[in-house]
């Protein structure tokens, strides 16, 4: 299939608060609450964003200091920092947008890497190479839309945040759109 920007689902509603759209994930994927952390971690936020050059969605922090790295039925690996180890975090998510930079991203469709305004920030990717990533428009992180990349060539975007993507993807309410279903067993990674 050629490369192609297919179109954007939007949400019946953007979860704009980070605790409501955390708490829908974990209804939506039942066995995720056995990773959750007793208590919330202090991650180095602003050294983290300092070295990429931007603010990051409220969602994704709230995920992250509640829960480790995990992988959703083996398929979808959510890549998120630990305290102490943010550095790591960084150099993977450079790696990646460098990646990208050479051989997903289809400029003649506006899908530049970060930190081209509007640039596209990875924070995770399948096990068949699909690509998960936010939009860098909008006035603030929490504007950010998710942009999927699958590994058959098509592009779409999802008009709210990663946690309420996750959400929907893992529930069945989003139309997958050349991604399989998802399996709900949730691992630590």
């Amino acid at each position: 299939m050629d490369d192609e920007l297919v179109s954007t689902q939007t949400p019946q509603r953007r979860l704009t608060d980070p605790e409501e759209a955390l708490a829908l994930l974990e209804c939506a994927v039942p066995g995720l609450t056995d990773l959750r952390r007793p208590t919330r971690a202090v991650i180095d936020w602003a050294g983290l964003e300092d070295g990429l050059g931007t603010r990051l969605p409220s969602d994704f922090k709230c995920l992250a200091e509640w829960y480790p790295t995990f992988d959703i039925g083996g398929f979808l690996l959510v890549r998120l920092p630990e305290p102490g180890e943010e550095g790591r975090i960084l150099q993977g998510t450079r790696d990646s947008l460098s990646v990208l930079a050479d051989a997903w991203l289809e400029p003649a469709l506006g899908l530049l890497a970060h930190p081209a305004p509007g640039g596209l920030l990875p924070w995770g990717e399948s096990c068949d190479s699909d690509k998960f990533m936010w939009s860098t428009t909008g006035p603030s992180p929490q504007d950010w839309v998710v942009t999927v990349a699958t590994r058959g060539g098509a592009w779409w975007h999802y008009g709210g945040g990663a946690v309420q993507f996750l959400a929907e993807y893992c529930t069945g309410i989003l139309e997958p759109w050349g991604l399989p279903p998802i399996d709900l067993e949730v691992l630590p990674s």
